[in-house]
């Protein structure tokens, strides 16, 4: 019996930026393109594999189902792609922030990234959505500490605008307004007195 050498092992996991990492990239890519190219039922495992040039196997050992991949893939596109603005003022970042989120995430894409990532089990894929958010708050709060302003913490934040924004984006016949997003931006500014 042949053993390897310490030296010689293969890694526990995959290397970042490896293989495992080109294969995602690829199958979310085959993702976006279909997406991009035709209605919703087009999106099927096989024709997924097919464009990424992979097996469907690799996608059912990865994600388990389609559901699972779709909620990934939204996951990654809702992942901020930097800093939120500065406009000068905390109350000016938040509200420029919010209202890119409402805009954004009442959009039809963005239901239907909501949905992806509320329809499958577990809370994996919505803590990573959450954390993007919290992040987001945090960053305009120590820029507006930095410059002298007084701040709220980021759960009220979340308790009092993002929370009924995303009820009515969810649930709601009407879609929130900037008017919903600054009315109730300066009733939790107003609360911290």
């Amino acid at each position: 019996m042949n053993e390897i050498a310490p030296s010689q092992a293969r890694p526990a996991c995959p290397r970042p930026g490896g293989r495992s990492a080109r294969v995602q990239a690829a199958i979310h890519q085959a993702v976006h393109e279909l997406q991009a190219e035709g209605s919703r039922e087009a999106l099927t495992v096989p024709a997924i594999a097919a464009r990424a040039g992979v097996t469907p196997s690799t996608i059912y050992r990865r994600w388990g189902d389609l559901s699972q991949l779709l909620a990934d893939v939204a996951v990654e596109q809702l992942r901020p792609e930097g800093l939120p603005a500065d406009t000068g003022s905390y109350r000016g970042d938040l509200f420029t922030w919010l209202e890119q989120y409402r805009d954004e995430m009442s959009s039809d894409p963005g239901r239907t990234m909501l949905r992806d990532v509320l329809g499958v089990q577990g809370r994996e894929n919505t803590g990573k959505c959450a954390l993007y958010c919290t992040q987001q708050l945090d960053a305009i709060s120590e820029r507006a500490v930095a410059r002298g302003e007084r701040t709220l913490a980021t759960q009220a934040i979340l308790d009092g605008v993002i929370a009924p924004m995303m009820y009515r984006i969810l649930f709601a016949a009407s879609t929130p307004t900037s008017d919903d997003v600054g009315g109730w931006l300066d009733a939790t500014l107003d609360a911290r007195a």
